[in-house]
């Protein structure tokens, strides 16, 4: 037994005693039944070390200290309960009695509610509150009632396509794309090729080679539907290329059907140089008209950057003749750069190879690129305009000459 009270009061002064007069005594840290088991063993072993006495007046201290904070504290939050209590009262009576009051109101309102000095200001307060919550149900029920509008035209529209589907309609698609197919399939034998240079991956980033494939689909579809189509090449084309990763995500199992020709070759090894042609914005050459027997090369890049250049640097290197589209000479070119973009150059070159009209070509150019066509062509109003000057300095000419004639005869008849 003295064995056991001896390894407690070690216990007892190395951790607890030390804890106790560091942090203070809580109610509920050590029970009351425990205390008294320490005390009494403490005391039955006074007898050994007099020296080493628990202080229980201390300790009593501490205990009625916290008890104290413990009630102060407990009697400050039964306070403001209360409070709080009697003012969510006080808005009760007030929204019975038909006064403006939200229906919902946080503790933080209610303590601001409660801090206004004047009942006016408590009046105006809980005004501002239930305007605010009106306006939010408001808000709430215009959104459902879009929602649900929404949501029926939906089904609406759903309902009418059902029924739009029958059986006329699905024969007509399906013969359509047949002809679209047999159109095609006679341009990969009697088309005029027209090549998109895809050699250009490692100048972009990931995004820009999906936004180049995207317009490259968009291309393909345009010139799938058209009345002549051309007889598309995809040169200098790798199998594990990014481009490759993006047409098969668009295609699928469509890819490997495309009526177009996939070749990792160059285009000056397919074709001869001649009569190829690289159409690129940079070119100091302007593009006059659409010659049937050239090749047109078409770079398949997407350049967010705008760096200038890279497609007439690439063409200078093997050696091939270079135009620009005449955008200045039919448009009253307003902002931005002069690069159109892979579907809208489709567009063009297709019409240009029905009707080799400009201006009904160039109508596919963003409206915001330009404000209007060009009445005259820029060379002709340069020509006139010479003409013009031509004229007049002709004409100045004459009549410095008769003048001087006039006075040198004056000063011959004073001789």
């Amino acid at each position: 037994m003295q064995s056991a009270n001896m390894l407690l009061k070690k216990i007892i002064r190395s951790s607890v005693l030390p804890f106790v007069a560091q942090h203070g005594m809580k109610k509920d840290l050590f029970p009351l039944s425990r205390t008294l088991s320490l005390s009494l063993c403490l005391k039955q072993d006074n007898s050994r070390n007099p020296s080493e006495k628990l202080d229980l007046d201390a300790w009593k201290k501490v205990m009625k200290s916290s008890l104290r904070e413990e009630a102060s504290e407990t009697v400050s939050e039964s306070k403001e309960v209360s409070t709080l209590a009697a003012a969510r009262e006080i808005l009760e009576m007030w929204r019975l009695a038909g006064r403006l009051v939200p229906e919902n109101i946080s503790e933080e309102q209610l303590k601001t509610f409660m801090e206004c000095p004047s009942k006016s200001a408590k009046k105006k307060y809980l005004k501002f509150l239930y305007l605010k919550e009106l306006y939010k149900k408001n808000d709430k029920r215009k959104m459902d009632e879009k929602r649900e509008r929404r949501l029926e035209t939906q089904e609406q529209a759903s309902e009418t396509n059902e029924t739009k589907r029958s059986s006329f309609v699905c024969l007509w698609s399906s013969s359509m794309d047949r002809a679209y197919n047999w159109r095609v399939a006679q341009s990969m034998i009697f088309g005029q090729p027209l090549v998109f240079d895809m050699s250009y991956e490692k100048d972009m980033s990931i995004r820009e080679v999906a936004n180049t494939v995207r317009q490259l689909v968009l291309s393909e579809a345009s010139n799938r539907r058209s009345v002549d189509p051309f007889h598309i090449h995809f040169c200098n084309f790798k199998e594990d290329s990014l481009y490759h990763k993006e047409f098969i995500k668009h295609y699928r199992e469509a890819w490997s059907k495309l009526l177009i020709t996939v070749t990792e070759q160059c285009y000056t090894e397919v074709f001869p140089k001649g009569k190829l042609i690289y159409l690129t914005a940079d070119s100091p050459k302007v593009m006059k008209t659409f010659d049937h027997n050239k090749i047109y090369i078409i770079g398949s890049m997407v350049d967010k950057s705008i760096k200038t250049g890279v497609s007439l640097a690439h063409a200078k290197r093997l050696g091939l003749e270079t135009a620009a589209l005449p955008l200045e000479k039919y448009l009253h070119w307003n902002t931005g750069a002069k690069n159109l973009t892979l579907d809208q150059m489709m567009h063009i070159l297709l019409t240009l190879k029905d009707t080799g009209d400009w201006k009904k070509a160039l109508e596919f150019v963003p409206k915001r690129k330009y404000c209007g066509f060009v009445s005259k062509p820029v060379h002709e109003l340069e020509k006139t305009l010479k003409l013009i000057n031509t004229l007049k300095l002709g004409r100045r000419q004459e009549e410095l000459r008769k003048q001087f004639a006039k006075n040198y005869s004056k000063k011959l008849t004073q001789k």
